[in-house]
């Protein structure tokens, strides 16, 4: 599982690093072109800030939605910085690494928080860009200072500004929770599980991934799963868990698709180097 203050990990790139968040900022109601209604169907970022309520998005790009992303984005593009930044995901799942770069940055001169962070995770790593981990926290505490969990947590995660602190970090993040941002109560709640930044609180983690997961939060639907399990902050509920685990993994969550395995599969055999020869599924 991703972890606050672990590292940092972008949400389009996958280089090892932790987990990055995004508050909840509501975008002004507006009536919306077909083409970035294709947009958000195909790329939309489930964590954006500026995502409507109403679109649902997805984790990664399916490989056979890139072209029609990079389509109708680059269509939409003209009148919306949401799928500018929706075209520098699309352009990243088709390893178009510098045409992703110059997305970012329209869409995060434009004030898209989650073009901040991706920027910055790629100043922070030196994906494509020249190694500049002072670029990559100015990035952050842009993101941060507007709401943005990921750009508060990878502050944290690479060093700078307040987020240094996790007990400070905790603090921002409750307050975002309160907003009703899926993403700043997913944060909250791994710091509550994991004691960071204060007590350990696992009921009041569970509250929170509960609150995320109602909102089709892929990473608290797995831990609502996990929690149901194993019973933690509430009661054991198998069922429940399983039903977690098939919401998240429809959505693209690795672990919770390793954990249905898990559970049609029980039973491992391994050889005698403890290597996995097979499972046994029921």
């Amino acid at each position: 599982m991703n972890r606050v203050g672990a590292g940092l990990i972008p949400f389009t790139f996958g280089i090892a690093f932790s987990a990055l968040a995004v508050a909840s900022l509501s975008s002004p109601a507006r009536s919306q072109s077909a083409d970035l209604v294709l947009c958000d169907r195909v790329a939309a970022d489930p964590a954006d800030p500026d995502k409507p309520a109403g679109v649902r998005g997805v984790n990664e790009i399916a490989r056979d939605d890139i072209a029609t992303a990079i389509k109708f984005c680059k269509l939409a593009s003209a009148g919306s910085r949401r799928a500018l930044y929706e075209l520098g995901r699309a352009y990243a799942a088709n390893q178009q690494t510098s045409e992703a770069i110059a997305a970012y940055r329209k869409a995060a001169d434009k004030g898209s928080t989650s073009a901040m962070v991706e920027l910055g995770v790629l100043f922070g790593t030196g994906t494509g860009v020249a190694k500049d981990e002072d670029q990559a926290r100015k990035l952050f505490q842009r993101a941060a200072n507007a709401g943005n969990p990921r750009g508060i947590t990878n502050l944290a995660a690479l060093g700078g500004g307040a987020a240094t602190d996790p007990v400070a970090t905790r603090a921002t993040l409750t307050k975002w929770a309160d907003t009703s941002s899926a993403e700043a109560q997913y944060q909250l709640g791994l710091m509550l599980a994991d004691g960071i930044g204060g007590p350990k609180d696992e009921v009041a983690a569970r509250a929170m991934f509960e609150k995320a997961a109602a909102q089709n939060h892929p990473g608290a639907l797995e831990r609502m799963g996990a929690f149901a399990q194993a019973g933690r902050g509430g009661p054991q509920d198998a069922s429940a868990a399983k039903a977690y685990y098939q919401r998240a993994a429809e959505l693209g969550n690795e672990d919770a698709k390793a954990a249905l395995k898990r559970i049609e599969c029980p039973m491992v055999i391994k050889d005698k180097r403890g290597n996995v020869v097979s499972t046994l599924c029921f």
